[in-house]
C-alpha cells in the first residue's frame, strides 16, 4: 500500500443469534455465514475490504470458516450486541498497534454485493468527522435493484436508507458509546426518545422536514462529536440481505443474471 494513501483499519460484524431461523433454514449457525454465489456473504465483504487497497487490518467479531480467516488479521468471539461487538472490535485493532490518526471502517458482515471500488470510493469520499454515516437515496436503490424492500427516512432532502458501515475516529468511541447505547435503548419508548432528541427535531423527522444538516447538527451535540452523513450513489452499501427474497438478489448480482 502506497504510503500516501490513507490507511484504515476495519471491523466487521459478523456474529448474530445463534437461534435465527434465517441461518438455521440454510445450514449455518449465524447469518453471515450463508452461502452465497458459492461462498458464505462475509467472505464477499472481506473480499472487497482487501480488494480496495484502502483497508490495512481487519478485526472480525464472530465465528469464522477457513475461507475466512486468511483475511482476517484478529478474530474476536461475539459479544451478543453490536455495540459490544464494535467495542471490543475497535479495542481489537487497537491492541495490533493503531496508528495516530489512523480511522475505522465499521461494516456488517451481510452485504455480498458490495464492491472493492465501492469501498474505496467510500472511504476517498468521507469528511473529517469523528462519526460518519454513509446514506443512499431511495431512487438509486430501486434503480440498482428493482423492486428491493429497504426500510426508508423521508428527510426535506429526499428520502434515503441507512448505510450498512459506518467510519469512526477510534480515539473518540469512549465519547459517543455511552450515549449512543442509551439513545438506542429509548428508540422503542417515543417519549424518552423525544426527550433525547428534541420535540421539535422529532416532529420535523416525522413529516419529513428535517434537512440533512440538521440531522448532522443533532446528533453531533447528542453524540458529543463531529458527526457527517455521507449521501453515497453505491445502492449495495444500503443493502444487506435477511430474508430469502435478498438472498435471491443477492445470488442473481453475484452471479451476473
Amino acid at each position: 500500500m502506497n504510503s500516501s494513501v490513507p490507511r484504515w483499519s476495519a471491523v466487521v460484524l459478523g456474529g448474530g443469534d445463534p437461534g435465527d431461523p434465517f441461518a438455521a433454514a440454510h445450514g449455518v449457525n449465524v447469518k453471515p455465514l450463508i452461502p452465497v454465489a458459492g461462498a458464505p456473504m462475509a467472505l464477499h465483504v472481506l473480499r472487497a475490504l482487501r480488494g480496495s487497497d484502502r483497508v490495512g487490518r481487519v478485526a472480525y467479531v464472530g465465528p469464522t470458516t477457513p475461507d475466512l480467516d486468511p483475511l482476517i488479521d484478529i478474530r474476536v468471539t461475539d459479544h451478543g450486541t453490536l455495540l459490544s461487538n464494535l467495542e471490543a472490535g475497535v479495542e481489537a485493532l487497537r491492541g495490533l498497534g493503531l496508528t495516530p490518526g489512523e480511522r475505522v471502517l465499521v461494516v456488517t458482515a451481510d452485504v455480498p454485493m458490495l464492491r472493492p471500488e465501492e469501498v474505496r470510493d467510500v472511504l476517498e469520499s468521507a469528511p473529517d468527522a469523528g462519526l460518519v454515516y454513509p446514506v443512499v437515496r431511495r431512487e438509486v436503490c430501486e434503480a440498482a435493484y428493482p423492486g428491493v424492500k429497504r426500510t426508508y427516512a423521508r428527510l426535506k432532502d429526499g428520502t434515503f436508507t441507512g448505510g450498512n458501515l459506518f467510519l469512526l475516529d477510534p480515539a473518540l468511541i469512549g465519547q459517543f458509546l455511552p450515549r449512543l447505547r442509551e439513545v438506542l435503548a429509548a428508540r422503542k419508548a417515543p417519549l424518552k426518545l423525544a426527550g433525547l432528541i428534541g420535540w421539535d427535531v422529532l416532529l420535523r423527522l416525522l413529516t419529513g422536514r428535517l434537512s440533512v444538516q440538521r440531522l448532522e447538527e443533532k446528533v453531533s451535540g447528542l453524540l458529543g462529536v463531529k458527526a457527517r452523513a455521507l449521501i453515497t450513489p453505491h445502492a449495495a452499501v444500503g443493502t444487506d440481505v435477511d430474508k430469502d427474497a435478498d438472498l435471491t438478489l443477492a445470488e442473481a448480482q453475484l452471479r451476473g443474471n
